[in-house]
């Protein structure tokens, strides 16, 4: 069997990287960057939602958040009917950096599919797509506290 996560990860870690040295001169770091364009996308977003979209735990998702709005690139503000939930927006600050990010993203997505048809780009779109809703599938599983079988 082809090690497909092992090539799936390393792809991720230098992205990571990449775009962690990039976003140093703005502040972002450890993937902070991440939450910042969810919840630019997602204004209003709650922490256990973009956690999840992320695919993180809670406690992770509260560390980035607390830290970009410690920075001024998000602020909290509280739901009109539910006192206990807090909706995550983003500030000027990091509506102004967004742009950014976005271009980075779309120009990482146009040197990782070099080369590669428009057929060819949608068959690997499709098929990690595939692959993300299996490893949903454990991810939430072991989640709820649940050991996988191996």
């Amino acid at each position: 069997m082809k090690e497909i996560l092992r090539e799936i990860g390393m792809i991720a870690r230098a992205l990571d990287s990449i775009s962690n040295i990039e976003f140093k001169d703005y502040d972002l770091t450890k993937g902070q960057y991440l939450y910042l364009v969810r919840i630019c996308e997602n204004p209003g977003i709650i922490q256990g939602k973009l956690a999840e979209m992320i695919k993180v735990d809670r406690t992770t998702a509260a560390r980035a958040i607390n830290k970009l709005e410690n920075n001024g690139f998000i602020e909290k503000k509280d739901d009109d009917h539910n006192q206990k939930i807090k909706k995550l927006f983003p500030t000027e600050k990091g509506k102004s950096v967004y742009p950014f990010i976005k271009r980075e993203n779309d120009y990482s997505n146009i040197i990782a599919l070099e080369g590669f048809t428009e057929r060819e780009a949608e068959n690997i779109f499709n098929l990690l797509q595939r692959v993300r809703k299996n490893i949903e599938k454990d991810w939430e599983f072991v989640k709820k506290g649940n050991k996988r079988n191996y």
